[in-house]
């Protein structure tokens, strides 16, 4: 079962961009696509634990800021030929409020 918690509004989180919180997993980043869906990823790249949250959000994917490695914001994994992935979170929309699950999961659970 999950610990769901409270995070904000969709409009907390810049289109294209991504905020971070502490939790007791560690630094999560969360992003906004231009089409409004969102996720959460531990803010680490599998490469070399860049800040994931500093990267260039493209579509459903996000580079990274030290090295461009491209990860999956659905998945977590790196894009080819770059091997490696980042822990994703469940994270849904009750209302206007967004719900982060503080366990580990393997992909995006839910949005709208």
């Amino acid at each position: 079962m999950n610990d769901w918690i409270d995070i904000g509004t969709l409009a907390d989180i810049p289109r294209l961009g991504a905020r971070t919180l502490d939790t007791p997993l560690g630094e999560v980043a969360v992003f906004r696509t231009g089409d409004d869906d969102v996720f959460a990823l531990i803010n680490k790249c599998p490469h070399k634990n860049g800040p994931l949250s500093e990267g260039i959000v493209m579509g459903r994917k996000v580079a990274c800021p030290l090295h461009n490695w491209v990860i999956d914001l659905n998945s977590g994994e790196a894009q080819a030929p770059d091997e490696g992935c980042t822990t994703t979170l469940p994270l849904k929309q009750d209302g206007d409020r967004l719900l982060l699950g503080l366990v580990v999961s393997t992909k995006k659970v839910a949005h709208g």
